[in-house]
């Protein structure tokens, strides 16, 4: 089992780091392997609607988005992490999360996905909320912790500090491994949930 963590912050050792390698520890306890993608400092531009994807089956765009398709396919699960910019996800990671869920087109259906939130002061449940539309659209359990999946902290390295917003993050891994480990039972003694074909519509007439 694998859950792949990706890193939205601009910074490589920042608080966002700090957050994904709690949960990764819990990971390695759970017996889950985890590898860390960090996005936030890459150059990568948001999606042109152009649907070349629906052709091709990937992104006209041929960087990090392509490269971690097929993991993100592989995987149990993925951990978005992110710091707050104006109550609001990170431009970058949201460019990036919007072309690698439009141009994958595997089923996603059952792959658990979990929002973690690094701010100095507010703005982390929207943040939280926003990520977590990439989730629910696309048939994946959310995992949850026992507060909302943030952390505080300012300089790099202040998160340490945050007792409650690091114990947060390991019970939201210890949850989240859980939750993988339940769905690989559940499909394999029932199977996926049926699906009926899909229905598009919009409101103008």
């Amino acid at each position: 089992m694998k859950v792949l963590l990706i890193n939205g912050s601009p910074k490589a050792k920042g608080n966002t780091a700090l957050a994904l390698e709690e949960m990764a520890k819990v990971f390695a306890e759970q017996g889950i392997e985890t590898e860390t993608i960090h996005v936030g400092n890459k150059d990568i531009r948001g999606c042109i609607a152009c649907n070349s994807c629906g052709k091709t089956g990937k992104c006209v765009f041929d960087d990090l988005v392509n490269e971690v398709a097929p993991k993100f396919e592989a995987a149990d699960g993925i951990v978005v992490g992110s710091p707050v910019y104006y109550a609001g996800p990170n431009a970058t990671v949201t460019a990036f999360l919007d072309r690698l869920f439009y141009s994958t087109h595997f089923d996603k259906d059952m792959k658990v996905g979990a929002a973690a939130v690094v701010c100095r002061r507010g703005g982390a449940s929207a943040t939280f909320d926003r990520l977590n539309k990439y989730f629910t659209i696309s048939g994946m359990p959310v995992a949850s912790s026992h507060y909302w999946n943030s952390i505080h902290g300012g300089a790099p390295g202040e998160a340490a500090q945050d007792a409650e917003g690091l114990l947060t993050m390991r019970t939201l891994a210890r949850n989240m491994a859980f939750l993988i480990k339940s769905i690989a039972l559940g499909k394999a003694q029932y199977g996926l949930p049926e699906r009926e074909p899909g229905v598009f519509t919009n409101f103008i007439r």
